[in-house]
């Protein structure tokens, strides 16, 4: 059975948004060995509508001799919306209607790890609908002020701690499950 893991660069702040704009100062061989393998690790990709234009865009036009472009184009692809009614990318699915029920027919039929990046709102959903299995936070040593925030006006939601590592940039790794208490 499949597990839905949603990863994100996130400010001390709680910002998700933009992080083009602050995160790259803090990558090194640490990060990139993480993000390489959660992209590995990867049966399929779960993302929102907004960040499936965002890389349809990008990734089927970036040389596919690159590593990167090469795995997320031959990767299954799952996009949740309800405003999207067909997807160009190769090997996308676009999920609407009842996604909580589709998704757990994914979930069930997929050998490996489901994978998100970014995609805020659509973690969101998960975690409310108990569709959530782990969530990799990558906390950056920085204050961005401004921005989308992973958890802005959300319920409650305990997580419990499962890896934490520090980096030598001052970035934390952090691995959460949710905790039914």
């Amino acid at each position: 059975m499949g597990k839905i893991i949603s990863s994100f660069f996130i400010s001390v702040d709680g910002v998700v948004e933009s992080p083009d704009q602050w995160h790259f100062p803090y990558w090194n061989d640490e990060m990139g060995a993480v993000v390489e393998a959660g992209m590995q690790s990867a049966a399929a990709m779960l993302m929102g509508r907004k960040l499936y234009d965002e890389w349809s865009s990008y990734w089927t036009t970036t040389d596919q001799d690159q590593e990167v472009a090469a795995a997320l184009n031959a990767t299954r692809k799952y996009v949740v919306s309800n405003t999207l009614e067909k997807a160009d990318w190769s090997n996308t699915t676009v999920i609407s209607g009842d996604v909580a029920t589709e998704l757990r027919k994914i979930k069930e039929q997929t050998d490996g790890d489901i994978q998100m990046s970014g995609s805020a709102t659509t973690v969101r959903w998960l975690l409310a609908n108990g569709l959530l299995d782990q969530l990799n936070l990558l906390v950056h040593p920085i204050v961005v002020g401004r921005g989308q925030r992973l958890f802005e006006d959300t319920p409650t939601h305990p997580l419990k701690l499962v890896n934490s590592e520090t980096f030598q940039t001052g970035v934390l790794n952090l691995s959460y499950v949710p905790d039914a208490g």
